[in-house]
């Protein structure tokens, strides 16, 4: 790409904001223009409105520091210095959909890791090494909203990251059933050890309207366009179990999966995993794994604390395969929630969609 596209990103104070602005401060096609945020932090720099509340690891980009933040609400000024945006705005789902849609009504094109358009029948629900056809949805989206480059698309949940792609990559074996227990960490609620001290050596049992979004979310990846909607597949039926446990970073799931037809072996099924590949990789989009999938023999693998990182955090880690009592075969998932599950996600999507010609400078 010979220019840069212009980006904003709204809600770049919240950990996901930060998450986007750490991808993107140097990213090969897209290059920050714009920051936004809620009117409590409009016209502070970067640097002051975060000031005590930078959760990442990594230090403030520079290049960010002294951005002068945007009122999220002023769609029409914000909409004329950029490209496109990310969406990461801390808002009801009825207002996230409103301001998503305006800004694409600006003919501004919105990737968004919200969760709030999801289920739009014509949004498109992507994770780009499983399911780039569904972008073709946006034409039908692009006739509702009355514009000619503007629409909506969403990344899914960060959880099912860690199970989703093995049950992608073993699709001509027609899983039909499964059962998920996901392991998730904090900063999947916006939160560190500092800001969620009760966290410390403890596990909560319950995330609310996870356990929801983990069973049906996959359906809609793997689901179909058919006339002017995805229509959800109805397999794997998935029953989830969502737990929040002390990590900072990485969704771990425990997933059983029942078969049609079986696979010949497990060697077979590892085979399908770490070859298991897709356009970010014959693409080699700039955030794309090398390697979407690696597998580990050893029985402690993956773990958090060694694997969360793989690919950039943009791999996914699958090990302990192996034949269930009740289930045809068990196995254990990580991916990382804050970069393949959230901004990471969303932001190998918009390259997706500019590969594809969805996104183009205006």
């Amino acid at each position: 790409m010979q220019k840069k596209l212009r980006v904003g990103v709204l809600g770049a104070t919240g950990m996901v904001g930060q998450r986007f602005i750490q991808i993107l401060h140097n990213h090969a096609w897209f290059d920050i223009r714009v920051l936004a945020a809620s009117p409590k932090s409009a016209g502070k720099t970067y640097e002051e409105a975060v000031a005590g509340r930078w959760l990442l690891d990594e230090a403030i980009p520079e290049n960010v520091k002294n951005l002068v933040i945007h009122n999220v609400n002023d769609v029409k000024a914000i909409a004329d210095e950029v490209d496109f945006v990310f969406s990461a705005v801390d808002m009801t789902k009825e207002e996230i959909r409103a301001i998503e849609d305006e800004y694409a009504k600006t003919e501004t094109p919105v990737v968004s890791n919200n969760s709030a358009h999801r289920w739009t029948p014509d949004v498109p629900m992507i994770i780009p090494e499983i399911n780039p056809e569904h972008a073709e949805i946006i034409s039908v989206q692009r006739k509702r909203l009355g514009t000619s480059r503007g629409f909506v698309a969403v990344k899914p949940n960060c959880s099912i990251q860690s199970y989703a792609p093995a049950f992608a990559a073993w699709r001509e074996f027609e899983p039909y059933e499964a059962i998920v227990t996901t392991y998730q960490a904090i900063s999947g609620a916006g939160k560190n050890f500092s800001t969620w001290p009760e966290m410390v050596g403890n596990v909560i049992p319950y995330i609310g309207g996870e356990e929801e979004k983990s069973e049906k979310e996959p359906l809609k990846i793997f689901g179909h366009i058919e006339g002017d909607k995805i229509v959800a597949a109805t397999e794997p039926a998935i029953s989830a179990q969502c737990v929040r446990i002390p990590v900072l970073y990485g969704h771990t799931a425990a997933a059983f999966v029942k078969f049609r037809k079986a696979p010949s072996s497990k060697e077979e099924l590892i085979d399908k995993l770490v070859n298991f590949s897709g356009i970010p990789q014959r693409e080699k989009l700039p955030t794309a794994p090398a390697q979407f999938i690696q597998y580990f023999n050893e029985d402690n693998r993956p773990q958090v604390a060694l694997d969360v990182n793989y690919e950039g955090g943009m791999g996914v880690s699958i090990g302990r395969l192996r034949p269930d009592t009740i289930y045809d075969w068990k196995f254990i998932g990580l991916s990382h929630n804050t970069l393949r599950g959230a901004a990471g996600g969303a932001v190998e999507c918009a390259e997706l969609l500019v590969n594809q010609k969805y996104i183009e400078a205006k």
